[in-house]
């Protein structure tokens, strides 16, 4: 009996190890987008597997990250462009119109990160700059994330 279980379980094990990174590239994905999430349980398990490199991981976290982000970003740049005649707004636009690009390295933020975003592409920033800013934010977020699984901290 136990040899059946072993025959038919054996690759179902094998497909469901790989889908590890696929698991943490979406919770990264969806907890970066305007939906409830969070992509640290994620992290933090696929990290105790030990089957995959550090930096892999991390890579694969930081860009289901990113596009949840560039997601927000998309979104605003849908939304229709009243910043000329806007004078009061979220702080979010406060701190982009005052810092700049640089202030997407704070992507990673709950609720805040998510509206950065999305204000970044309703102040039809370039997408490039965006780009950056926001990947990096996020790779930085996972790298200390890792850093404190590993107990560097």
């Amino acid at each position: 009996m136990l040899d059946i279980f072993s025959t038919y379980l054996e690759p179902l094990s094998y497909w469901f190890a790989g889908s590890a990174l696929w698991v943490l590239f979406f919770s990264g994905f969806l907890s970066a987008t305007l939906l409830p999430g969070s992509s640290e349980a994620s992290l933090f398990a696929t990290l105790s597997l030990n089957q995959f490199p550090a930096f892999g991981i991390i890579a694969v976290a930081s860009a289901g990250n990113t596009l949840g982000g560039l997601t927000n970003y998309w979104l605003g740049i849908w939304l229709p462009n009243r910043t000329e005649s806007e004078k009061h707004g979220h702080k979010a636009l406060a701190w982009l119109n005052k810092y700049g690009y640089w202030v997407l390295l704070f992507s990673w933020l709950p609720v805040v990160g998510d509206v950065l975003c999305l204000a970044a592409g309703w102040l039809r920033m370039k997408f490039l700059p965006t780009f950056v800013m926001i990947l990096i934010g996020k790779a930085l977020r996972y790298i200390m994330l890792a850093a404190v699984f590993y107990g560097f901290f």
